[in-house]
């Protein structure tokens, strides 16, 4: 009766949602993974292998060279899962997580990073930075499913340069700004200029048309004044005067005749 139970007890297996299962009998896995559910297993010499289903995480680091031979240097975060119709295969090839995050994800990511960096330059790694993700990612992808791993997402969680480059980031934008404050400054020096040759022309155009108004009111005086001088020497007929000041409300100069207040009571 104990040797039924104990038979019993080993020929069956649970498998939890999320996780699959590989049986290897006398050292030999077997084909067609075990998914969620109780199977029969044979009791004694078999042993099953489980595998998690679910999104795994892990942070890999790598390093390559750009277009321009700069070194750029990194670390993603992967988040991936176990295809679960080649979990078997990964029991035969890779046999534990550790072994696919250490054998198969960490050079995959660093061969990946090659192939998207050696396309751009250093700068455009840094100011491109989601179309270097992009590129990583594709390649990634594309390596990394013919292991039965599914890449669900990935992240840049450190993206760094050598010093000799960021010294030359730092140059660079000293330099742009200096030259944008060169600028800035030429264009206020020619708007002031503009604004003083405004200012000369403005004021040579008032004083000559203060010149021509006192050249026409000199020309106005000598007239009245041979007028008079005319009369005074026996003309028949009081001159008449033109005052410049005009009316109040027009402004219009106006004459009157000397006569005319003469002969007033």
């Amino acid at each position: 009766m104990a040797i039924l139970v104990v038979l019993s007890l080993n020929s069956f297996i649970i498998i939890n949602p999320g996780q699959a299962g590989v049986i290897s009998i006398l050292g030999k896995a077997t084909d067609g993974a075990l998914l969620e559910g109780i199977h029969l297993k044979p009791p004694f010499i078999s042993v099953i292998d489980m595998y998690d289903l679910t999104v795994q995480k892990f942070e890999v680091p790598a390093e390559s060279s750009t277009k321009d031979l700069q070194t750029l240097t990194a670390r993603f975060a992967i988040n991936f899962r176990l295809d679960s119709a080649q979990v078997v295969q990964v029991r035969r090839k890779q046999g534990t997580l550790e072994n696919i995050v250490s054998k198969i994800i960490a050079p995959q990511t660093q061969e990946s990073f090659k192939i998207a960096a050696a396309r751009r330059t250093v700068e455009e790694a840094i100011t491109k930075r989601t179309e270097l993700k992009d590129d990583f990612d594709m390649a990634l992808s594309q390596r990394l499913e013919k292991y039965g791993i599914i890449v669900l997402d990935t992240s840049v969680v450190d993206l760094t340069f050598s010093p000799e480059f960021a010294k030359a980031v730092e140059e660079k934008q000293i330099a742009e700004q200096r030259a944008q404050r060169a600028v800035y400054i030429a264009r206020e020096a020619e708007q002031e200029a503009q604004a003083d040759v405004n200012r000369a022309i403005g004021k040579a155009e008032a004083q000559k048309l203060l010149a021509e108004t006192l050249k026409a009111q000199g020309g106005l005086l000598v007239l009245q004044k041979e007028a008079i001088e005319a009369w005074r020497s026996g003309g028949a007929q009081m001159p008449k005067v033109l005052v410049m000041g005009g009316d109040s409300k027009s402004g219009v100069p106006f004459m009157f005749n000397l006569g005319d207040i003469q002969n007033q009571p």
